[in-house]
């Protein structure tokens, strides 16, 4: 957390914005700074996320990489992954986000086509809300291995 709470204005921005592509999460993120511990920090990003209104969600949507299946699925897999991608962009209008923390290799393929073909049966205004959650947790997992990543051995979450 001394990291996080030391760091200059920009580092922090960078870091933040690199955890979710959102310009008002990161500014609410950083104008709590300091944070006593690190529950205290996922609390406030989990707040800052819920506040977000459709031009924010929008905004890191636009910025968001498709998510890919492992590099040695099968093409057909490639293939039907694209199709569905398509498909959901087509009818939503942005892309699909999906957090697949704690799935393993074997997993994310059957994760990622099982949740897309159930997703499109959403009506938008729900499926808003589930994208929205998905950022928010795809948010999280960032904020806490972009720690990890600044030598912080005390996260054990």
């Amino acid at each position: 957390m001394e990291h996080f709470n030391a760091a200059s204005e920009e580092d922090l921005e960078q870091a933040l914005l690199s955890c979710l592509r959102s310009l008002r999460w990161t500014r609410r993120v950083a104008e709590h700074r300091p944070y006593p511990d690190l529950d205290a920090l996922l609390a406030a990003a989990d707040e800052a996320a819920y506040d977000l209104n459709w031009s924010d969600l929008a905004e890191a949507l636009a910025a968001e990489p498709l998510p890919l299946p492992p590099p040695d699925a099968y093409s057909a897999a490639h293939t039907a992954l694209s199709a569905a991608h398509a498909a959901y962009e087509a009818r939503f209008g942005h892309v699909f986000v999906i957090c697949l923390d704690g799935l393993s290799p074997a997993e994310v393929l059957d994760h990622l086509l099982e949740a897309i073909r159930s997703r499109l049966a959403n009506d938008p205004e729900e499926e808003r809300t589930v994208a929205a959650e998905e950022l928010r947790r795809l948010a999280r997992g960032r904020l806490l291995d972009a720690l990890r990543g600044a030598g912080n051995c005390a996260i054990n979450h």
